[in-house]
Order: C-alpha cells, then sequence, then structure tokens
C-alpha cells in the first residue's frame, strides 16, 4: 500500500496538527462524493465520533466537504465505531465516517471511513481517496451553489444502535443476577453499553463515564486493565468489562480481578461456537501476536487457527477471504461477522456473557480453556522508523535470540501503524529467558532510535 495518510485504521495523528486538520476534514468529505457512487447518487454520509472535544471541530468540517461537494449529512453524535457501522447498513447510507483515535490520548485524532456495505475502504479505495487530499486544488470537486448537500441530526442514534444490540446481540440472553463493572474510558459507550447490560436484567456497576472531552482513555479503559482490574476487587462484581475510546474493542476481568487478553476471549468464543456448530470453517482467525497456546488448545477441539497481520482490518480481510466468522486480536479486538462488520466491544461482551451463561461456570473457570505460553511485550517511542536491518547490530541479536529459543518460543518485531512506537513481542515455554533476551534485543534498538 502506497498511501501516506491513511494507516492500519484510517487517517490518524495529533488534532489540529496536518494530517488531523479541518481542512483535511473538509478534503476528505469532498472526496467521498467523487469516490464513493452512493454517496453522489444521493445516499447520505453517516458521521459518529467520541467524546474528544477535537471531535466536533472534525466533524463540521468533513459535514462542509460533504456537502460542498454535494452530498447530504446525517450526524450521529457520540457513539461507539461500530455503531456507525451498523447503521451506515441498516440506514442504507451511503458511507459511514467515525471520528476517534481509539485507545489513544485526547490529543490525538482519527478519521475512519466505512462504505455503504459498512466495511472499511480496500487499500484502493484509500489511495484514490488520498490523491484528492494531496491535490494542489480542490475546486474540480466543488458543486453548484443550488446541489449543495444538506444536513440533519439522527434521532437517537446512540438509541437505535442499543435496540439493534438487543434485537440481535443478545436474542434470548438474561442476565438477571450478574454484576458486572463497566470502564466506559470516558468514551463513546458511557451511555450504550450500560444502557444494554441494564436492559437485559444486569446490576451494572460504572465508572469512567463521565467524558470531558479531555479525559477519554487518561487512566482508564482497555489499555489500563489494571482498572477494571480494581473496580471488580472493591465491588465484588461477577466481572469486570473494559472499553477503549470508541468501543470497537473491549477486554475483560475475571470475579477474581485478574484481566483476560483478547486470546482467551477468542478460545472461549471458538469453543462455544464450535459446540453450537455455528464456527464457520472449524476455524478462526488471530494475529501474529497471539499466543501459541492458542494453537494447541483450539487443535485440541477440532479448530485451526489462521494468522494474519496485526489489525483488525488484516483480521477481517483474513475472514473474508476463506468465509470465517470470528477473529480478534490480543488487545481486545473481536470481529463476529454474523453481526456486524467490524470491531465490536459490546458484541464481544454479550457473546462472552452467553457462553457464561451457558456454560454456568464463572469467568476464572471458564477462562481455563487456554493455557498459554509465558510473553513479554515491549513498547518503545522512537523518533523514527527505519527497516529493522539498517539498525546496527540488531540482525545479529535477532539471530542469536532465535537460535537460543528454537522451536520453543518466537519474536515479533513491528512498528505501530497507528503510534510512533515500536513493539517486540518475545514467547517462550521458559518464562525466564524472556527478560534478558528483551534486554539483548532491545539495546541496538535504543541506540539508534531513542533519543
Amino acid at each position: 500500500m502506497n498511501c501516506s495518510l491513511f494507516g492500519t485504521d484510517g487517517i490518524r495523528g495529533q488534532a489540529n496538527t496536518y494530517p488531523l486538520t479541518p481542512a483535511i476534514a473538509t478534503r476528505l468529505g469532498l472526496a467521498l462524493c467523487r469516490e464513493f457512487a452512493s454517496v453522489a447518487a444521493g445516499k447520505p454520509v453517516l458521521i459518529g465520533r467520541d467524546t474528544r472535544r477535537s471531535g466536533a471541530m472534525l466533524e463540521q468540517a468533513l459535514a462542509a466537504g460533504i456537502m460542498a461537494g454535494g452530498g447530504h449529512v446525517q450526524l450521529l453524535g457520540v457513539l461507539p465505531t461500530p455503531a456507525v457501522a451498523l447503521l451506515v447498513t441498516e440506514w442504507g447510507a451511503g458511507a459511514g465516517v467515525m471520528i476517534s483515535a481509539s485507545h489513544n490520548p485526547f490529543e490525538d485524532n482519527g478519521l475512519k471511513v466505512f462504505q455503504h456495505d459498512g466495511y472499511k475502504c480496500p487499500d484502493a479505495t484509500e489511495e484514490a481517496i488520498e490523491r484528492h487530499l494531496l491535490a494542489d486544488d480542490d475546486s474540480d470537486l466543488l458543486c453548484a451553489p443550488a446541489q449543495i448537500g444538506e444536513v440533519s441530526l439522527a434521532d437517537d442514534a446512540a438509541g437505535t444502535f442499543c435496540e439493534l444490540a438487543l434485537e440481535r446481540f443478545a436474542e434470548g440472553l438474561r442476565l438477571d443476577g450478574l454484576t458486572i463493572a463497566v470502564d466506559a474510558a470516558n468514551g463513546a459507550a458511557f451511555q450504550t453499553t450500560p444502557r444494554v447490560l441494564e436492559s437485559l436484567g444486569a446490576k451494572v456497576i460504572l465508572h469512567h463515564a463521565e467524558p470531558d472531552g479531555l479525559n477519554i482513555n487518561a487512566g482508564c479503559g482497555s489499555t489500563h486493565p489494571e482498572a477494571i482490574a480494581n473496580i471488580v476487587k472493591q465491588s465484588g462484581a461477577d466481572l469486570g468489562i473494559s472499553h477503549d475510546g470508541d468501543a470497537d474493542r473491549v477486554v475483560f476481568c475475571d470475579e477474581t480481578g485478574d484481566p483476560l487478553d483478547g486470546d482467551e476471549v477468542l478460545a472461549v468464543l471458538g469453543l462455544r461456537m464450535k459446540a453450537e456448530g455455528k464456527l464457520a470453517g472449524d476455524a478462526l482467525v488471530a494475529t501474529v501476536m497471539s499466543n501459541l497456546g492458542l494453537d494447541e488448545a483450539m487443535k485440541k477441539a477440532g479448530i485451526s487457527v489462521r494468522r494474519s497481520a496485526v489489525g483488525d482490518r488484516h483480521v477481517l480481510e483474513e475472514m473474508r477471504a476463506h468465509q470465517l466468522n470470528l477473529g480478534g486480536e490480543q488487545s481486545g479486538h473481536m470481529i463476529l461477522s454474523d453481526f456486524n462488520t467490524t470491531g465490536d466491544g459490546l458484541n464481544t461482551a454479550l457473546q462472552l456473557l452467553r457462553a457464561l451463561r451457558h456454560q454456568d461456570q464463572p469467568l476464572s473457570q471458564l477462562r481455563q480453556c487456554l493455557h498459554k505460553y509465558p510473553q513479554k511485550l515491549v513498547n518503545v517511542k522512537v523518533t523514527k522508523k527505519p527497516a529493522f536491518e539498517d539498525i546496527p547490530g540488531l540482525s545479529g541479536v535477532l539471530a542469536e535470540a532465535k537460535a537460543e529459543l528454537g522451536e520453543a518460543g518466537r519474536i515479533l518485531l513491528r512498528y505501530s501503524g497507528t503510534e510512533p512506537k515500536l513493539r517486540l513481542l518475545l514467547e517462550a515455554r521458559d518464562a525466564d529467558l524472556l527478560d534478558p533476551l528483551a534486554e539483548k534485543i532491545l539495546a541496538p534498538i535504543r541506540e539508534a532510535l531513542v533519543v
């Protein structure tokens, strides 16, 4: 892919700094009118956002661009990313855009584009859009005065999403007697997730649900699992649910406060769907970051694990290529394509709760279906992202580390697609190898890339 603005999940960056400026948002709106035939034909573009202060600014600029290109706009307000994807298809819209930087801090923001079918754009479409964003002149994209589009406010889009979730994700599910702690990350799900859980009979203990535009993901949410763990321990809840800022992902902790990662959720859901005859192809998709223990546990149940590159779009591409209906990442992005076209934290939570109810076990027991290899994940902030072979001394230490691990472990080294970070994952049957190997590998990296 040759795009320089689109990353692994839309256009991301610091708000009010190129490329996350009102000018780029306006150009994106113009580009959607040119590149999406359904928008040009009069179907509206739905715009949702999370709770960042910069979201309203980008929303207005994006809407202006769409209208200036002759397209119509429906503003959805604050709601989760998966709600935008679902409402695009439910309402027959021409496209959708979610304004969010997901798990990133409030300073950042992003523009995630969904096509009329609810799926994120393929590379070729992003490249076509980017050509408009980088053009010197956009006057040819402007429509005549009489063709300027209209804008409207959707009537309780978040409430509609909740109703659809109850109807489609939670059929036959009751949660009476369960106490569920929820960390909403001061983000997009601060109203929707508790509303749905309470409608199903659960008692909800809600935290981090007072967004002020600046506190999204701040010491809370899915990137801070210790927060929901503490809430569960203090409240005595039966389990904990923690979203990221736009609620396309979710992490859990059991009744003891011990966090689960996405591999454990994949294992629980995969086994339940297999037992019910609902796991397409008797296979699921995980990423190269997922634990080798997942492969072993699924193999015992007759389930194969396919691996994709990191990123929910890569997971979904692998799922669609092989007609599979379950995939996910350790980070908590889960895609259950029988229900939605993108990662959906609320749906994932409901399906895990369904498995919990069916097995009639606490989550601490249900998770025992997966025994993980010890892993160590290190994130390093970097000032640049050169090819790994160009970092002096790195190739040698990687070769030595791989030889030491042999077949009993693995090393994954990659740059983040959304942040200025390098990520190192080490996995080994022998946990004592992890720390010294990590230090050996990171030494040349820190010397070359960290100021």
